[in-house]
């Protein structure tokens, strides 16, 4: 579905502009779709900025990327796109920097590790909309029943793990490592065992000594003994782990604040740890950003300028946040938020937010790297195989990803 929001304008308005802007939907029914934001966005704005006027095609998330990728192609890029990447447009000179079109307050507004993430060879273009943070969940009641507490390190997750197991529990751990996001789910794991993507310059290190003993670790203590369920992590993507979740079914996965509200919805109570770590619970937690920018083709840097120091304001920020259960971008929408009783369920995930570690969106290659990913990194952990050698696999082609560019 397409849905195409033009708002009415200020009286006096002139219309000399119109900014088109595409955007993805957020929402997860009829009930909750981001038309709804985006129009009151559209026409509070054309209200207090006479002669600009703004229209709005919300997309779902499964064609936005592609519908942008062929209009830029086309050559009818819209003024402002709010989609998963941007690093490629960035590359090929199709988007202005942030500092060309936002006001000082407002540029300086990003959390910082959100800035850093926006940025291609120094320079950010890419404009943090919403971010994510991820926790353990675990089910209360499934602990408490079998005497548990909450974990802290890897040997806890597996001896907890195995004390669920012994009780009938369907996936003490579920692991999803299937196409799906399994890019998420193994970032979180390599952060906790000390690794990550990248190494301290930014290249590649997908199969370092870290990265290596996490996937060890995880395929012997978890999988080889019985205690990531019936699905093998290869083959069970996030939503199908997420849905056992809210039945009841699952001990413990690693989740993100809208699992938060659907299990409560269903009546699980949850608990919610920092991913425990080798020694202890892990220091970074893994972030998740979604990006808006803004195009050069239609020569609208001032209105595109003005358009986000409106989308920006704290009201604005925190609004889609709500609405949708994420987290706001900015340093002011934070601090409003933590000092708000009635987010007190998202008050952890805020927390993780300035120290969260991200996917290196920076980088063209990732886009491939991360396919790679999704398509591999369920075989490292499969009967017999060897982790090393898969995760070699993964980092070899991500390095000739890299090296194309």
């Amino acid at each position: 579905m397409t849905a195409t929001l033009s708002g009415c304008g200020g009286s006096d308005g002139s219309g000399d502009v119109t900014l088109k802007v595409v955007a993805a939907d957020y929402g997860t029914s009829a009930a909750n779709k981001s038309d709804k934001y985006w129009d009151g966005i559209a026409r509070s704005f054309e209200a207090s900025h006479p002669g600009i006027k703004v229209e709005v095609t919300v997309l779902p998330w499964t064609d936005v990327d592609r519908k942008v990728a062929e209009m830029v192609k086309a050559g009818k890029a819209p003024d402002i796109a709010q989609i998963g990447a941007y690093a490629d447009y960035a590359k090929a000179g199709k988007l202005y920097s942030a500092d060309e079109m936002l006001s000082i307050p407002t540029q300086a507004n990003f959390l910082p590790k959100l800035t850093d993430a926006g940025r291609v060879n120094r320079i950010q273009y890419g404009l943090p909309f919403v971010a994510s943070t991820r926790l353990l969940f675990y089910n209360k009641k499934l602990f408490g029943q079998a005497g548990l507490k909450a974990p802290r390190t890897w040997s806890d997750i597996a001896s907890d793990a195995a004390a669920l197991k012994q009780r009938g529990v369907t996936y003490p751990f579920a692991l999803p490592l299937g196409q799906e996001e399994s890019q998420a789910e193994t970032l979180m794991w390599m952060l906790s065992g000390g690794g990550g993507y990248t190494d301290d310059v930014g290249s590649y290190d997908i199969d370092s000594e870290e990265n290596v003993k996490t996937f060890t670790w995880l395929k012997s203590n978890l999988v080889d003994k019985g205690l990531v369920g019936p699905v093998a992590p290869g083959k069970l993507n996030r939503a199908k782990a997420f849905e056992a979740f809210t039945k009841g079914q699952v001990g413990m996965l690693n989740g993100h604040p809208t699992l938060m509200e659907e299990a409560e919805q269903k009546g699980v109570d949850i608990g919610m740890v920092p991913l425990p770590g080798e020694k202890g619970p892990t220091e970074g937690s893994m972030g998740v950003a979604d990006w808006i920018m803004g195009f050069k083709q239609n020569d609208h840097r001032l209105e595109i300028g003005k358009f986000f120091d409106f989308l920006f304001s704290d009201k604005n920020v925190i609004q889609f946040a709500d609405t949708y259960d994420i987290l706001p971008v900015t340093d002011s929408a934070s601090a409003a938020m933590e000092d708000d009783s009635k987010f007190k369920p998202l008050h952890k995930f805020l927390t993780a937010l300035p120290q969260a570690e991200f996917y290196p969106f920076g980088k063209t290659s990732w886009a491939q790297a991360s396919e790679s990913i999704k398509e591999n990194i369920g075989k490292a952990v499969e009967p017999g195989a060897n982790p090393e050698t898969v995760l070699a696999q993964i980092a070899r082609e991500a390095t000739a990803a890299e090296a194309a560019e």
